[in-house]
Formats: C-alpha cells, sequence, structure tokens
C-alpha cells in the first residue's frame, strides 16, 4: 500500500469524521494523528554532529547506525556544511549535519541549513580528554547550534557521546570518568539542560582498526533513537535499526488507533455502508505491521494474511448486522455491540499480524492469538449486550 492509496484512506476518514456525532468527531480524529505522521509524513530522521572528535563522518555513521548492515557510507568532501542523506537499500534513510569543522567563516552556512531544516537530534561528539577550552568551546558549539535550530514542534534532542583518539589507550574506570564529567557539564548548562537526554561512551581503538561501538550501547542507542525522534521520522529510523521493541511499540499504536476508529465507525447506523472503509482500515493496518517490521507495504499480501487466519469478511458482516438486528429493539445498546464486535475483530487481526510479522511466531501460533484475542472481545460484547438489554427491561417494567 502507497503513500497515495494511504492518503485516500485518510480523507475518507476525515470525510465520515465530519458526519459522526460531535461528541466521537474529536477523539477519532485524535487517533488518525499519529497515523498520519507515522506513514504519510514519513521523512528520515535528521541528525546534526557538533564537538571536537575527528572521525570521518563515514565512519561515524558506520559505526553509530549501519553497524549492523554490510552497507557502508562513504566520506563526504568537506566544502561546506549541508545535509547529506545516506541510506541503506530497502530500510530507509537518514539526513546529516556535520557542523564540526565550522568555524566562524562557515558558521553562516550551517545556520542557514538549521534555520532551513532543523535537526531532531544533535549529537556532541566529545574525545574524553581532560582540556578545559576544548570542552568549553565544545559546549558553546553545542549553544549556538541549539539557538540556531529550527524545529516545527518538539525542540532537538541532545546526546553526548565520548569517542576517545586513536591509538589512546582508556581504561574502563576513566571512560565512565570521562562520561561523567560530560554529563556533569551539560546538565549543569542551563540552555543545554532541558534538551539532553542521554552521554555514552565508545571503547578506544588502534588507528588501524575500524570504530566499534558495543552491541549493548548500540541498542541503547537505537532504543533512545526509536523512542524519542518525532512520529515523523521514528518509521525510518525503526526500519534501519530493526529494534524489536520500538517495532511493537509502533505496531501496538497502530492496532490501537485502527481498533478505535473502527468501533466508532462500527456504532454507527449505516447497515453494511461502513464496510468498505472498515476493510480498508484492517488492510491498512495490516500493511502498516509488515512496513513496520522491515517488509514492503502489500494490500494484497495483507488481504492474504487475514484469508490464513480464517477471518471471514462475510461471516464478520453477518455477525454484526445479526446483532444490530436483534438489538434494533434496545436504543442505542445495538449500535454499541455493533461497534464493539467491528472493533473487536479489527484488534483481534492486529494482534495477530504484531505476533506474526513482528514477534516473529508462526502462523500457526498467530492464528491462535487471533482466535483468543477474538474470543476476549466476543465475551465483552456479550456482557455490554446483555447488560443493556437488562437495563432497558428494569426500565420498561411497571412500577
Amino acid at each position: 500500500m502507497n503513500p497515495p492509496s494511504l492518503l485516500q484512506i485518510v480523507e475518507r476518514l476525515e470525510s465520515l469524521a465530519g458526519k459522526l456525532p460531535s461528541k466521537i468527531q474529536k477523539p477519532v480524529l485524535s487517533e488518525l494523528t499519529p497515523l498520519k505522521q507515522l506513514f504519510l509524513q514519513q521523512r528520515p530522521p535528521r541528525f546534526l554532529f557538533c564537538g571536537s572528535t575527528k572521525i570521518s563522518l563515514g565512519e561515524l555513521i558506520n559505526t553509530l547506525f549501519f553497524s549492523a548492515y554490510s552497507t557502508r557510507a562513504s566520506d563526504v568532501p568537506f566544502t561546506a556544511p549541508r545535509w547529506c542523506d545516506f541510506s541503506v537499500p530497502e530500510r530507509g534513510t537518514i539526513s546529516v549535519l556535520d557542523a564540526r569543522a565550522a568555524g566562524d567563516s562557515v558558521a553562516v552556512q550551517v545556520q542557514n541549513e538549521l534555520n532551513d531544516q532543523g535537526a531532531d537530534i544533535i549529537f556532541l561528539l566529545n574525545d574524553g580528554q581532560i582540556a578545559h577550552e576544548a570542552e568549553k568551546r565544545d559546549l558553546d558549539d553545542l549553544i549556538r547550534c541549539l539557538a540556531w535550530n529550527k524545529t516545527d514542534g518538539a525542540s532537538p534532542k541532545v546526546i553526548g557521546i565520548i569517542i576517545p583518539p586513536p591509538e589512546q589507550a582508556i581504561a574502563f574506570d576513566e571512560t565512565n570518568l570521562s562520561i561523567f564529567r560530560l554529563q556533569s557539564a551539560l546538565r549543569s548548562n542551563l540552555p543545554i539542560r532541558e534538551h539532553l537526554l542521554e552521554v555514552l561512551g565508545l571503547p578506544s581503538v588502534d588507528r588501524d582498526d575500524a570504530l566499534e561501538i558495543p552491541q549493548p550501547e548500540a541498542q541503547r542507542l537505537m532504543s533512545i533513537l526509536t523512542r524519542e525522534l518525532p512520529n515523523e521520522a521514528r518509521m525510518e529510523m525503526i526500519r534501519i535499526s530493526r529494534n524489536r521493541e520500538a517495532q511493537r511499540q509502533v505496531a501496538q499504536m497502530l492496532v490501537k488507533s485502527t481498533t478505535a476508529i473502527c468501533a466508532a465507525i462500527g456504532a454507527q447506523p449505516i447497515p453494511l455502508a461502513d464496510l468498505p472503509i472498515l476493510t480498508s482500515l484492517q488492510l491498512m493496518m495490516i500493511s502498516g505491521i509488515m512496513y513496520v517490521s522491515g517488509r514492503e507495504r502489500s494490500v494484497r499480501a495483507a488481504a492474504e494474511f487475514i484469508g490464513a487466519l480464517g477471518a471471514n469478511v462475510g461471516a464478520a458482516v453477518l455477525l454484526r448486522e445479526g446483532t444490530r438486528a436483534i438489538l434494533k429493539f434496545f436504543p442505542g445498546w445495538g449500535n454499541v455491540v455493533c461497534g464493539l464486535v467491528a472493533g473487536s475483530a479489527t484488534y483481534a487481526i492486529g494482534r495477530a499480524a504484531t505476533a506474526f510479522f513482528v514477534e516473529g511466531v508462526s502462523l500457526k501460533d498467530a492464528r491462535r492469538t487471533y482466535l483468543t484475542s477474538r474470543k476476549k472481545q466476543a465475551r465483552l460484547a456479550l456482557t455490554v449486550a446483555n447488560n443493556g438489554a437488562r437495563a432497558e427491561n428494569d426500565r420498561a417494567a411497571p412500577r
């Protein structure tokens, strides 16, 4: 499913939301917002490098972002600071602005780049040396970049990274001391404190060896990035990082929002008219979960997955419309239960898709997840229906 088809679904939903009762218009539109940000406004995350370390840009990118891939970023000859894109084929793209060599002569260029496109996260790269003047210069550069940075919405975040110079052996305790010192300097600086996320340290290496990031630190960095980036930039980073927890979180957000929208639409007294949009939403949800997991979007594959689960659309329609007919003598309650039925089917499909595409379970286990979730939600709908019928009977009983 490509962005234009997603856009058509969202436009139809926004049009339909305008016809919903005012009480649920706002909740439905609010659930659409993260979906639009994640899938329709998707863009590469923007990272800015500043600080004193002399490591080449290509080696930095390969170490921090592409360490899990054979793809290698090549160095960009420094002419003037500008945003440059680096990609992992079929995964995603990041955009980087290297401001480390930005002396007074090119500071205006950095400022212009940041005014045009603000950074999401600024990396302060420090060599861990105890040199007051160098540290002060790094902090001053960071403060300037924060002041120049123009963002729409959330303010940029800061991550400090200690990168010892090549061939300079630094003991583990000394690295921790450098991290603590830099962290204290950043936290004690008022213009920086509110932006600071974390300070990490890389081990020292010989001059002929490639810079490496330990696996625990790599996972920690990826978790921070996928959590703290704005929604518009999260999807690219999640696909590049292959961070399972981040994939699960976004999949759950997608299932939650789609379930809420389907329940709201299913609760409206428009028999069968809502079926195309409910089906489109469920297909969009599955293709979105596929995309989060690193696969390509595909409506056909999403439809095949629903079929493999045994989620029969005709049976679902019969159940929902039958429920509506049975409860038509209880105004309001029939529509509520129909909304729950639509929502429960969507939730069960979403849970199964998350288990299969993100968590990597077998199709058999995914089908079991679907049936278990469906039964739980069906029991909830039955409880609501019974309560509604009991309430109506009590109201109608002579006093």
